[in-house]
């Protein structure tokens, strides 16, 4: 009766555990799946920034949150620029309107220039064209504090980050973190923010 009862046991106690490692391998790899979808979306969108093709991106922008700019890793909500889809296809066509994106680091003084003027330069998404992207993970960093985990919690980020010049001696690395909520079943583009040396 012990060595029956024992088997069936063993049996079930078996069972649940290759239930288990087959549920987790699923949840594994449905995470794969997801993160390679989101790393898709953010090389598309870091190839259209790139070629200056501004406009691709606007479908990718969240349809009710917007998306949000920061010059720096130190996410600052209450004055960093927001635009909705419609507000950033105005701004892309008319490059009179100027904004006042934040202050440089080093100087203080503001950066006050038109949106495509500061995807161009500030963004420079082309610095980015050999870099790997990661999901989710801070591989680089620099000596600013990075609040991005804290202000945006419940979304995912891709990292892409550019090296510098030997010329420079690396100093003038970059980062660049496209940051995506989920809305209606699609992840949809709610901030870029951009990282360089600092003092």
């Amino acid at each position: 009766m012990l060595v029956t009862t024992g088997c069936q046991s063993s049996a079930e106690s078996n069972a649940t555990v290759s239930n288990q490692s087959n549920s987790n391998s699923s949840t594994s790899f449905v995470a794969d799946i997801s993160q390679q979808t989101l790393r898709q979306q953010a090389l598309r969108i870091q190839r259209a920034l790139a070629n200056n093709d501004y406009a691709r991106i606007t479908n990718d922008i969240h349809p009710t949150r917007g998306v949000s700019f920061s010059m720096y890793t130190y996410v600052r909500p209450e004055t960093d620029k927001v635009f909705s889809r419609e507000q950033y296809t105005q701004y892309l066509n008319d490059s009179k309107i100027r904004f006042t994106w934040g202050a440089l680091d080093g100087t203080g003084e503001p950066l006050i220039i038109s949106l495509p003027q500061y995807l161009d330069t500030w963004v420079d998404a082309s610095k980015f064209n050999e870099s790997t992207p990661s999901v989710n993970e801070f591989k680089h960093s620099g000596n600013m504090i990075n609040n991005i985990d804290k202000i945006y919690q419940d979304s995912d980020f891709v990292e892409f980050y550019y090296k510098g010049t030997e010329e420079y001696s690396g100093m003038d690395w970059r980062i660049m973190r496209l940051v995506f909520d989920e809305y209606q079943g699609q992840r949809y583009l709610v901030a870029i923010v951009n990282e360089q040396w600092t003092t």
